[in-house]
């Protein structure tokens, strides 16, 4: 006997972060930064990656990009992820 079948790209979707949280910090430069990422379902079938970034503390900014599915979605927030680690934010 087997268990419920599960769609594999849910699968793959959970293991993959749908939140990520970067924060950078420098004090020499008087610098305290955030960097906040989420993918959301949009009502068409296609997903939307949510990116907010400012200064700690204060309104930030806010940019939506659209795109066809999670999985594209997902790789954008990772790919977005790596570079601004590179940058110094961590998280």
């Amino acid at each position: 006997m087997s268990g419920p079948a599960i769609a594999p790209t849910d699968t793959q979707i959970e293991m993959f972060p749908r939140e990520l949280q970067l924060q950078r910090h420098d004090p020499a430069r008087n610098m305290r930064r955030y960097y906040r990422m989420s993918v959301e379902r949009d009502l068409f079938g296609g997903a939307s990656l949510i990116r907010e970034w400012g200064r700690i503390g204060a309104r930030g900014q806010r940019r939506i990009e659209a795109h066809l599915d999670e999985g594209e979605a997902v790789s954008a927030l990772l790919k977005l992820a790596r570079t601004k680690r590179r940058k110094g934010y961590a998280g």
